[in-house]
């Protein structure tokens, strides 16, 4: 009994070793473009020279000596209605040789590469005009690795624990955001009108106006309307208007102008909550 016990773990062992080797053979080893950094992950809607950077790092089963080139996609994702619909087709904008790229501290190579903001409207043919683009847009960036053996690898060819996985981070694929950083508010007096429909004030509710965080709280608690001003001293680097809820929000309303008298906010009944009431988009302030 003993003899046939070990048999048949010979033979099972057996069966199983040759369905591993086979695995081995045959599985197909490719190549990962690990993300070390991206900084800054964003472009600057107002500066046609600001840059997307990221640091990456390649890898193949020969520690990277596979590594012919990468290329480099762009696109035009236009999340924004107010402005219409902007469309572009996917278009190459460069090609990394892979021997550009130096050794990491892994061993491995590396590489830093930039794309400009007015670069990478140029080459997707995308005016860089408000009609056309806004902030909340996005760039995609998609990357492809061709091996010196013929094979390419992108998005589409990685698995959710290389494209999304702590170690790996391999999507291929990127999105850059299009921003619009605060602008510089003219410096001068700034004034504030309030409204509630039903005559009692504002029932606790109140906007915040902070100036190089420096914060001011405007409210009224009778009446159905009230005005404000506030002064904006020369130098100010960013301004910043915040709704805080109260009892009957559907009750207030506001406008508020700039001391160069553009009407930078207007606030219709149940405003948003916590977020930035300026449009630094419009850059207007």
């Amino acid at each position: 009994m003993m003899f046939l016990m070990g048999v048949l773990v010979i033979s099972s062992c057996s069966e199983d070793d040759k369905i591993s080797n086979q695995v081995v053979v045959d599985t197909t080893r490719g190549a990962v473009i690990r993300t070390i950094t991206i900084d800054p992950n964003s472009f600057d809607i107002f500066n046609s020279e600001s840059q997307w950077t990221i640091t990456a790092e390649y890898q193949d089963i020969t520690d990277g000596t596979l590594l012919s080139d990468i290329e480099v996609f762009l696109n035009f994702v236009d999340n924004t209605e107010q402005n219409g619909t902007t469309t572009a087709v996917e278009t190459k904008l460069t090609t990394i040789e892979g021997s550009t790229f130096t050794s990491g501290p892994n061993g491995l190579p590396r590489t830093t590469f930039s794309i400009g903001y007015g670069e990478a409207l140029n080459a997707l043919g995308v005016p860089n005009d408000s009609d056309s683009v806004s902030g909340g847009d996005q760039i995609n960036i998609r990357l492809v690795v061709n091996l010196t053996d013929g094979r390419s690898f992108t998005d589409v060819d990685a698995t959710g624990n290389v494209s999304g996985g702590s170690f790996f981070s391999s999507p291929y694929n990127y999105r850059a955001n299009i921003v619009c950083p605060p602008t510089v508010p003219t410096a001068g007096e700034w004034s504030i009108e309030m409204q509630d429909s039903f005559g009692d004030g504002w029932n606790n509710a109140s906007l915040a106006v902070t100036i190089d965080g420096e914060t001011t709280t405007f409210t009224f608690n009778d009446g159905a309307a009230a005005s404000f001003t506030f002064d904006v001293p020369a130098g100010t680097s960013v301004i910043s208007i915040i709704f805080s809820a109260g009892d009957f929000d559907e009750e207030v309303t506001a406008q508020i102008t700039s001391a160069n008298g553009n009407e930078v906010i207007d606030l219709e009944p149940s405003p948003p909550v916590g977020v930035e009431l300026l449009d630094y988009c419009l850059d207007n302030l």
